[in-house]
């Protein structure tokens, strides 16, 4: 199933606090008579859905079914975010509370840059509020989510948060919690937590170096029961740290013009969400929220990220030749080059005697997994060995110049061996992919790759479609 095919049926809840973001745009042609600010007319007022409205928001736009679960103003405000939110498609359940106002954030803007931002809201009515009433009936319906996100922007909608990821748990849902504040113990038993390096500093402290921002990760990670946690930190890209001992992995910022930051957080955590509700792994998840980060900076105010302008980021290679068939000392060198631009090396291998669409939808799926796609070849006498004769079909050089053809290929190299160990103890990939029925610890070179902080993943092909099949086909018809 195409990456497209089951974001579409993914579902996701989104759960917090939800905010009006209004913007007023004019030019400015003189200086006030009363004060040294500029004058502003006025030609232009727009409004867009902040805060958890943003982040289901972003679900929908990036193709899955989101569900909004948060507390409303009944005022002027909350009948217009209950209007955008209808428009935009998601689903809104939205709780009135008598003499809450809805939280506004109004920006006075000329030529696209922010000269004044005034702030509407008080949370203190919502002291006392409570979803998890409206949650509980949600998760035991029809359409029960598969994954749950917190959105917490303190306004007061996850005051009490503690019971609803336990109720959220208790339903076996993933539950992805976008922190804030320094309170994290009330995000206990979350599966993932997403602060940026400054929240996370907050709680853990300074920390210096990566070797420092991994150990007081891994230590959060025990004392709050999480299964991961990804630190956002700008500039400086993304990193991911697991509880179950995995690698730590890094994610590069995007190479791009970067317009307004706003609402880029919403973005990752939207993607995640949709992601893992679309069953792919958290690895995978994370690198397309990175890449859907780096749509959303280039756009002004709270903007959204497709998943057609995600993968259109994934396939860029930056006016990189494609598809090169190397020697084993030209690829070593490709490698690294590309590990000093901080990209992350993808490795799979096979035979690929007859290429098929199988194939073809398991390489573009494992390029997704990193910055760069490298595919072993077994050579003719290599073949020979597993297959018998008189395979192969197509000699070594015809099949890797048809690998080469692929977009979702950037480096194809040939090996002598029954198995590609050597070709992957001499470049060391960061991930480690293999197609078919294996389990992780099956697939030769794996413990390579985890020693050296890598990952491993077994992807399967499309039902149907194999060479052994293609043969048989072939001989059919022949005879």
């Amino acid at each position: 199933m195409r990456v497209a095919e089951q974001i579409a049926a993914a579902k996701v809840l989104v759960v917090g606090d939800l905010m009006l973001d209004r913007y007023w745009s004019g030019g400015v042609g003189r200086v006030s008579p009363e004060a040294p600010v500029p004058v502003v007319s006025v030609e232009d007022v727009e409004d867009r859905i902040g805060g958890a409205g943003n982040v289901a928001v972003n679900v929908v736009a990036f193709g899955a079914q989101a569900d909004l679960l948060a507390p409303i103003g009944n005022d002027e405000a909350g009948q217009r975010v209950g209007q955008l939110l209808a428009e935009a498609g998601v689903r809104a359940h939205l709780k009135p509370v008598d003499g809450y106002p809805t939280t506004t954030k109004l920006r006075v803007v000329s030529a696209r840059q922010q000269l004044l931002r005034l702030d509407f809201e008080d949370a203190s009515p919502l002291a006392a509020f409570s979803l998890e009433a409206a949650l509980t009936a949600h998760l035991q319906g029809a359409e029960a989510p598969r994954v749950v996100l917190f959105s917490d922007y303190a306004k007061g909608a996850l005051s009490a948060v503690e019971p609803l990821i336990a109720r959220a748990r208790a339903q076996g849902c993933m539950i992805v919690v976008d922190p804030k504040g320094t309170a994290f113990e009330r995000y206990r038993g979350a599966m993932l937590l997403t602060p940026n390096l400054h929240e996370f500093e907050a709680v853990v402290g300074r920390c210096h170096d990566p070797a420092a921002l991994e150990q007081r990760a891994r230590a959060l990670i025990a004392k709050l029961e999480l299964d991961a946690l990804l630190v956002t930190q700008g500039a400086a890209g993304m990193t991911l740290v697991t509880r179950d001992g995995a690698e730590v992995v890094r994610f590069p910022t995007e190479a791009r013009e970067v317009f307004d930051v706003t609402g880029a957080g919403d973005t990752v955590c939207a993607v995640l969400a949709a992601m893992l509700a679309g069953g792919h792994p958290l690895e995978q998840a994370v690198r397309y929220a990175n890449k859907a980060a780096g749509v959303v900076v280039g756009k002004f105010g709270t903007a959204t990220a497709t998943l057609a302008e995600t993968e259109n980021l994934l396939k860029q290679r930056h006016d990189r030749p494609r598809g090169q068939v190397l020697t084993h000392a030209e690829l070593a060198a490709e490698v690294a080059a590309a590990r000093a631009r901080g990209e992350r090396i993808v490795f799979t291998n096979g035979c690929f005697d007859i290429l098929h669409a199988g194939h073809v939808g398991y390489l573009r799926e494992a390029r997704s997994l990193g910055d760069r796609l490298m595919v072993g070849v077994n050579a003719d006498a290599s073949v020979r060995r597993l297959k018998g004769a008189p395979r192969p079909v197509n000699p070594v050089a015809d099949r890797m110049q048809v690998l080469a053809a692929l977009s979702a290929v950037d480096w194809v190299v040939p090996f002598e061996e029954d198995t590609p160990e050597n070709l992957i103890r001499a470049v060391c990939p960061d991930v480690l992919v293999k197609g078919g029925d294996y389990a992780p610890e099956q697939v030769v070179g794996a413990d390579i790759v985890r020693a050296r902080g890598g990952s491993v993943h077994c992807l399967a092909f499309l039902p149907g479609r194999s060479t052994s099949r293609i043969l048989e086909k072939t001989d059919e018809i022949a005879s």
